[in-house]
């Protein structure tokens, strides 16, 4: 069918005469100038009143008409819809009515306290954790391989599987399997908007209000709150020099899940020993508690192989393993992934479905491009060696610039590292805070945030 044009078509968007006519009839309408039932002047009288086209104000009435504004018909006169009641302005000293309340979830939300974004300006030295140098991101080859997936025929355009699209699947299998130990099928890879979408997606399928979560303490703030706001309650386990301390572990009947951060812990940088893995092992299997094992930055182990995953030891099908591609490639591309135990892959599918139809398509294909064709491994494997670099200028200046008291931990893997000053009193931590968040010049002139406080980031629990 061919759509109609006229110039009613065009005038919710317009800017012309006839915009501002259809807009002068809205407010006569709303204030009851124009009341209810009555008559409309008519598009002769109106045009001439107002020097237009006839032809102008017969379309602002036709648009009038369509949106139920008003009411034509031929041989009549046109007139305000009988139903319209006119907006009324709050009386002075009348008390007007607050908003619908919040759901409990709202309520949650809306009192959590999450740490703001930083600002975006071009720096020199720039200390923010997670961002990634744009200079490392593999242009040139993202490039052709998102243009072949734009280039390549597709039958018709319409959803994906909410799981992810089927060659990305297998790819990220062949990989996993390679570089983090896992042992998996491409159907129990879904494919999802970041590891906080896939946090989020386990905080709502698996958590109701009133069960229990176990936490590393001190962990993942925006983790925690997706699992707080379910209303579910927070166990903190105390993380020392070797992560999360298993012995510590709660016997809650009430416990549902427990996260941990094995390869790196975050914000602390410890690596789970096997001895503790085997033993976190023990205790989902009793407490039928499932683990969700973020990996966040798992490719990044300087001076040896990256340690193999938690999921990877997993006899009991207990281990729900969240990835990403947010450090490895760029945070500003939205794709990470959950490896899931069969029995949750339907559930879980159901939910991404609800949540967003699916990832972006496009995107999925030029990734999986990239790491059938090994791309995306050498370029892993040279930006670990750029940032094992950057991480070997940083000690060194910290040994060279600060007291000798001053202890750097977590330098073994990851993208950050954990500074501890123990001369700093407890008292001047939020002069130093600000301190960190003060700006300075850079030799080219640009504003750059020497840090940004650890207090909001890496909260305890």
């Amino acid at each position: 069918m061919g759509q109609l044009r006229t110039p009613a078509a065009r005038l919710p968007g317009g800017t012309g005469v006839g915009r501002r006519l259809y807009d002068m009839l809205r407010r006569q309408m709303a204030d009851g100038t124009l009341c209810a039932g009555g008559r409309v002047p008519s598009t002769r009288a109106l045009a001439a009143e107002f020097g237009v086209s006839r032809t102008t104000v017969t379309a602002v009435y036709d648009q009038l008409a369509a949106e139920g504004f008003i009411v034509t018909a031929a041989g009549r006169v046109a007139r305000v819809a009988s139903q319209l009641v006119p907006a009324t302005a709050p009386q002075p000293g009348r008390r007007v009515r607050s908003a619908p309340p919040l759901s409990v979830f709202g309520r949650r939300v809306e009192k959590m306290v999450l740490s703001a974004l930083p600002p975006g300006e071009p720096c020199r030295i720039d200390f923010l954790y997670g961002a990634v140098a744009s200079r490392d991101f593999p242009t040139l080859q993202w490039r052709r391989a998102y243009q072949a997936a734009l280039l390549k025929h597709q039958h018709r355009l319409y959803y994906e599987p909410p799981e992810g699209d089927a060659s990305l699947q297998r790819a990220l299998q062949g990989y996993l399997g390679r570089a983090r130990g896992l042992s998996c099928d491409a159907e129990q890879i879904v494919i999802v908007h970041g590891s906080q979408q896939a946090i989020d997606l386990c905080a709502r399928v698996l958590l109701d209000p009133g069960d229990a979560f176990v936490f590393e303490d001190p962990g993942y703030l925006m983790a925690r709150r997706c699992f707080e706001a379910t209303g579910a309650r927070l166990l903190p386990v105390p993380v020392d020099d070797h992560g999360m301390d298993t012995a510590r572990l709660p016997d809650d009947d009430r416990v549902r899940l427990a996260y941990t951060t094995p390869s790196h812990q975050f914000p602390l940088g410890a690596m789970l020993p096997i001895a503790r893995r085997q033993e976190l092992l023990q205790w989902a299997g009793r407490r039928r508690a499932w683990i969700i094992e973020d990996d966040y930055d798992g490719e990044f182990r300087y001076g040896q192989r990256p340690i193999d995953a938690l999921q990877a030891i997993d006899r009991d099908s207990r281990v729900i393993y969240v990835g990403t591609f947010s450090k490895a490639l760029s945070p500003q591309l939205r794709l990470g992934y959950l490896v899931l135990p069969p029995e949750l892959v339907p559930v879980f599918r159901q939910a991404k479905r609800l949540t967003d139809r699916h990832a972006p398509v496009l995107e999925q294909r030029a990734l999986a491009s990239l790491i059938d064709s090994g791309a995306y491994e050498r370029h892993v494997r040279r930006v670990r060696r750029e940032n094992e670099r950057r991480r070997t200028a940083l000690l060194d200046a910290i040994a060279h610039h600060l007291p000798a008291v001053a202890r750097v931990v977590g330098t073994a893997a990851g993208l950050h590292v954990v500074l501890w000053l123990p001369s700093v009193r407890q008292q001047d931590e939020p002069a130093l805070e600000h301190a960190g968040e003060e700006s300075f010049e850079d030799r080219a002139g640009h504003p750059c945030a020497l840090g940004q406080p650890l207090r909001g980031r890496l909260e305890p629990s």
